[in-house]
């Protein structure tokens, strides 16, 4: 299933894209795309109901951030071997992670900020798993039974602020507002065969930067989850940020950063597209 949520920002409701590409109505059938229907037994009442009689929803209206009520975004840095190489670090013995704060969490398709003094923007299309069963110290064999799906991320990053702007402190980089889009829908664990095996892609006004599969993981979905687990109780509701693949404007020579009416699209296959556009100051869509 794709599931979505549509509407206004702040007054989104529940969808779903049928086989043919049409938006239905969940409303009737779950309250919000949150903790409870992301849940094995949400999930399963979703997947009982009869796709053709939900209604069919009208015109083209937005869509939102595909989960409601996120706990927490967790990203995992240089988990792409070709991305750490062209960042001239070592390919990662263990896990990177850090955090982005909900204030971060953007729209699909609305706009992304360059923050005041903001000089390095950039891009970094992952792939993003949702988490749907609570659990802690979970184990590697048994991690993708708390996957609730997938869907696209962009781990947006002001490299000054990152790298020495900031003190060199990630977070700072990181958690901007509207930094993390997501979306446009969330696609559950059924329709994806396997995660290792995804093709991501990054267009920058057209042109293609980032081409990979999440292949090249250093650590790969069932090892990060059973790694964050040991430093934190993933709930329902929570996306893991799974780390970006080689072709980020800051890897390039000369180096290449986003401007403000740059338009990004950042896509997995199987998993939809987002395109957003870089806006200055202050003007940005909210999630």
């Amino acid at each position: 299933m794709k599931l979505v949520r549509y509407g206004k920002a702040g007054a989104e409701k529940p969808g779903l894209i049928d086989k043919d590409g049409v938006l239905r109505d969940l409303s009737r059938v779950v309250k919000d795309i949150g903790a409870e229907a992301l849940s094995p037994a949400g999930l399963r009442k979703i997947k009982q109901t009869k796709v053709e009689r939900l209604r069919p929803v009208p015109g083209r209206p937005r869509l939102g951030v595909p989960v409601a009520g996120i706990g927490k975004v967790i990203c995992i840095g240089l988990n792409y071997r070709e991305h750490a190489r062209e960042t001239g670090n070592p390919i990662p013995e263990q896990p990177i992670v850090f955090l982005k704060p909900t204030s971060a969490i953007n729209g699909p398709y609305d706009k992304v900020v360059n923050p005041r003094g903001a000089t390095r923007l950039d891009w970094e299309v992952e792939l993003g798993v949702v988490i749907g069963r609570r659990g802690r110290y979970i184990d590697e064999s048994k991690a993708l039974g708390h996957v609730a799906g997938y869907c696209v991320c962009n781990d947006v990053s002001e490299r000054r602020y990152q790298m020495t702007g900031g003190g060199g402190q990630w977070t700072k980089g990181k958690a901007c507002d509207t930094f993390a889009p997501i979306g446009p829908w969330l696609v559950t664990t059924d329709e994806v065969k396997n995660p290792q095996a995804l093709h991501v892609w990054t267009d920058v006004n057209g042109k293609r930067m980032q081409d990979n599969s999440t292949g090249d993981m250093v650590f790969n979905v069932k090892q990060l989850i059973a790694d964050v687990s040991k430093y934190m109780t993933l709930e329902p509701g929570d996306v893991i940020m799974t780390g970006t693949p080689q072709g980020v404007g800051s890897g390039m020579k000369p180096p290449r950063f986003l401007e403000p009416g740059d338009i990004v699209e950042v896509g997995i296959d199987g998993l939809g597209r987002q395109k957003t556009v870089i806006a200055s100051g202050e003007k940005a869509g909210r999630a």
